[in-house]
C-alpha cells in the first residue's frame, strides 16, 4: 500500500467528491420536504375522517408513493434515466443523479410526514373543530406545530438515507464520495482513501442523527 499515493488521491479528488455529495444530497432533500410535507399532508387530510376523507384519492396517492419505494434505488436509477438527461441534459454527474434521489427522498418522506401528523392527538383537532376554527387554521396553528418535533427527527432521517442513496448513486458514475471510494477505494485496492471515506461517510451521519435529535427536544412541547 502506497501511502504517498493514498494521500494525493484524497489530496486531488476529497473536496470535490465532498462538494458533489453535498450538492446531490442538498437539492435533493429541498425538493423532498417541500413535496414530501405537502403529500403527506394530502393523505393525512383525505385519510382523516374528521377532515377532508376521500378514500379514493387517499389510495391513489398511496399507491403511486408505495410503487416508488418498493423498487430498489439502483433499479430506479435505471429506470429514470431517460427523465433525467431530459430534465438536466446529463446521463451521468450529480446532477442527472439528483432526479432519482429527489423521487425517492420524496416517496420516503411523504410517508414519514403522514405519520408525524397521524401522531398529533385525536382529541385536539377534536376541539378545534368544536371552536368553528378553519381548515387552514387547524393546520398551521395545531396539525403542523404538533407534528413538528416528529418531522424534524423525519429530516434528519431522509438526510441520512440520502447519504446512502448518494454513495450508491456514486457508484455508478454519479460522482460523490461513494464514487471516491469505489474507483480509488475498492477497485484500486487503497485502504487508505476507503478508510477516509467511511469515516468522513459516518461523521457526516452522526452529526446529521445529533443535530436532528437536538432540534426536535427544541422543539418538543412535551
Amino acid at each position: 500500500m502506497n501511502v504517498d499515493r493514498s494521500l494525493q488521491v484524497l489530496e486531488r479528488h476529497l473536496f470535490q467528491a465532498i462538494v458533489d455529495t453535498a450538492y446531490m444530497v442538498g437539492v435533493s432533500a429541498a425538493i423532498a420536504l417541500v413535496i414530501g410535507v405537502l403529500l403527506g399532508l394530502l393523505m393525512y387530510l383525505t385519510g382523516h375522517p374528521l377532515l377532508i376523507k376521500n378514500r379514493s384519492l387517499y389510495g391513489i396517492v398511496g399507491f403511486v408513493i408505495n410503487a416508488v419505494r418498493s423498487l430498489p434505488f439502483i433499479i430506479l436509477m435505471f429506470a429514470l434515466s431517460p427523465v433525467a438527461v431530459a430534465i438536466t441534459g446529463r446521463q451521468i454527474g450529480w446532477q442527472a443523479a439528483t432526479v432519482s434521489l429527489s423521487i425517492a427522498a420524496t416517496a420516503f418522506f411523504s410517508r414519514i410526514a403522514e405519520a408525524a401528523f397521524l401522531d398529533v392527538d385525536r382529541g385536539v383537532i377534536e376541539a378545534s373543530i368544536a371552536t368553528g376554527a378553519s381548515l387552514p387554521l387547524i393546520l398551521w396553528e395545531v396539525v403542523i406545530p404538533e407534528a413538528l418535533p416528529a418531522l424534524i427527527r423525519g429530516i434528519s432521517l431522509t438526510l441520512i438515507s440520502l447519504i446512502g442513496f448518494s454513495a450508491m448513486a456514486g457508484a455508478i458514475g454519479a460522482g460523490g464520495i461513494g464514487d471516491l471510494a469505489i474507483q480509488y477505494g475498492y477497485n484500486m485496492y487503497d485502504d487508505v482513501v476507503m478508510l477516509v471515506t467511511v469515516v468522513i461517510l459516518i461523521v457526516i451521519v452522526q452529526l446529521l442523527q445529533l443535530g436532528g435529535d437536538l432540534l426536535a427536544q427544541a422543539t418538543s412541547k412535551k
